[in-house]
């Protein structure tokens, strides 16, 4: 059995390796789309401390010197260069274009065939458009997409042949039948999961829950270590590099930046209440998105196959898409409007923080929709920073866009929406509890605080959505500590 764990091995670090890279793509699309902005905005540094550590904080404003529309203009042209690029690589590109690739992942590992779902270029146009879908401003993550990606190396490292290259080579030739395949093909859509979340028990959780029905003892410790691999390789090589620049301390593992709970808190009985109405929340709110998707679903496809041309079809997928970004790209124009700093630059990074109208803070949420600015909601002591207006206002259209992203012609993922989503509205109930309680600096009122509760909403909306449970739970500890 030792080439079975070499094969697994070789997996799991080549999906790290992926993870790792596809993350340092899009966070240097994203840096390079907003340093064309910023040759459009009105730039002044000062010392700040609220940024998560940083020591000059660049804050954005378009003031006399700065120019609204050439800002929105630059940030729209950039972001819709980057969605025809990635609705044109899955719609004429990929053999198996899917927005997602989850659910034919799942398909397949339950008996059905599908044409071309691990085919190389099916590989490489999944690869390329998620990249640049979720560095073009689109409300979608790289979950789903980095799942079909892992179970795609693992068929292809486990069988080591390709009809399209033309490659057959001479080496474990015993795996190469259909029950090994489908073992390979689990792991791999494990360890995608556990180099997204750096959870490798949640990777294997995730597959044992939702993605795979054969199973078996041995086939769970196989695809823990898949997994393991895959965690253990992208947070190596993530220890020492940033955006490809090489910054030292390779193999040092930073635990603040991988935990966004460090400090342990001491919790009260009562905060079980309001935990208990956020679940019910996200199961009503969850089961609303999956019936809105599901039709909103079922009115494209009735469009799109009344359209006889083929071509002419496609066209109208990626135009799609299109529409889906200029409607996306209406918070930048309402923050640059609304005359207030809301960007701050941190290391080539953007972060939002909030402003002192109600119009631009919802804009700044809306505008940083990715990890970092559900990481600023989950901050903790964070009470004054957004009002009642504005999360309502970033939830309301969050919701309905990244509802109708989700089966549009990019291959995305609805991890961070689910998120994102979920920490708005577990937000407003933090600041509910706030208005009612008051901000309670004590260790016996410190479970008071909207950066909590948007915790516990990000997973109550995520497992609405997702119905899992136990992976979800572990997911979300990794996460959170």
């Amino acid at each position: 059995e030792w080439d079975r764990w070499l094969l697994m091995g070789l997996i799991g670090t080549a999906v790290g390796m992926l993870g790792f890279l596809m993350h340092q793509i899009i966070d240097s699309l994203i840096k390079l789309k907003w340093d064309l902005v910023e040759n459009y905005l009105q730039v002044s540094k000062r010392n700040g401390t609220w940024s998560m550590g940083a020591d000059v904080v660049i804050y954005l404003s378009t003031g006399q010197d700065g120019n609204i529309h050439m800002t929105w203009l630059c940030a729209l042209g950039s972001g819709l260069a980057m969605v025809v690029l990635s609705s044109g690589s899955v719609l004429f590109f990929c053999p198996a274009g899917s927005p997602s690739g989850l659910p034919e992942i799942i398909g397949y590992l339950n008996g059905t065939s599908i044409q071309h779902l691990f085919n190389i270029k099916t590989f490489l146009g999944t690869f390329i458009s998620c990249v640049l879908a979720v560095a073009s401003g689109l409300f979608c993550g790289p979950e789903g997409p980095m799942i079909h990606l892992g179970a795609l190396l693992g068929c292809g490292l486990s069988q080591l042949q390709s009809d399209t290259l033309g490659v057959h080579l001479p080496i474990f030739t015993r795996f190469r039948n259909s029950a090994d395949k489908r073992s390979f093909i689990t792991a791999g859509a494990g360890a995608g999961i556990a180099s997204v979340f750096r959870a490798p028990i949640g990777g294997l959780l995730f597959t044992l829950e939702e993605v795979s029905s054969f199973w078996d003892i041995r086939l769970a410790w196989q695809t823990f270590f898949c997994c393991l691999m895959a965690t253990f390789t992208t947070d190596l090589l993530s220890s020492s590099l940033c955006g490809f620049v090489y910054r030292g301390h390779f193999g040092f593992f930073e635990a603040e930046k991988r935990i966004i709970f460090w400090n342990l808190l001491d919790m009260n009985v009562l905060a079980f209440v309001p935990t208990i109405l956020l679940g019910m929340l996200g199961g009503l709110l969850g089961a609303l998105f999956v019936s809105l998707n599901i039709k909103i679903n079922k009115l494209r496809m009735q469009f799109f196959n009344s359209i006889p041309k083929l071509s002419l079809r496609k066209t109208s997928k990626l135009l799609e898409t299109v529409l889906i970004l200029v409607i996306s790209c209406v918070p930048l124009v309402a923050s640059l409007g609304s005359g207030r700093n809301f960007l701050a630059l941190e290391v080539g990074c953007i972060f939002s923080f909030p402003c002192s109208s109600e119009q631009g803070s919802a804009a700044a949420l809306l505008v940083e929709n990715g990890k970092r600015g559900i990481t600023y909601l989950f901050k903790r002591g964070t009470h004054e920073e957004f009002g009642y207006t504005s999360l309502c206002t970033a939830l309301a259209f969050y919701f309905i866009l990244s509802c109708w992203t989700a089966g549009s012609a990019v291959a995305s993922g609805l991890v961070i929406p689910m998120l994102y989503t979920g920490a708005l509205y577990g937000r407003i109930i933090g600041l509910i509890l706030v208005s009612i309680f008051g901000v309670q600096t004590n260790k016996y009122g410190a479970w008071i605080d909207p950066g909590l509760f948007a915790a516990i909403g990000a997973a109550s909306f995520f497992s609405g959505v997702s119905r899992l449970t136990i992976s979800l739970t572990v997911i979300m500890v990794s996460m959170l500590s």
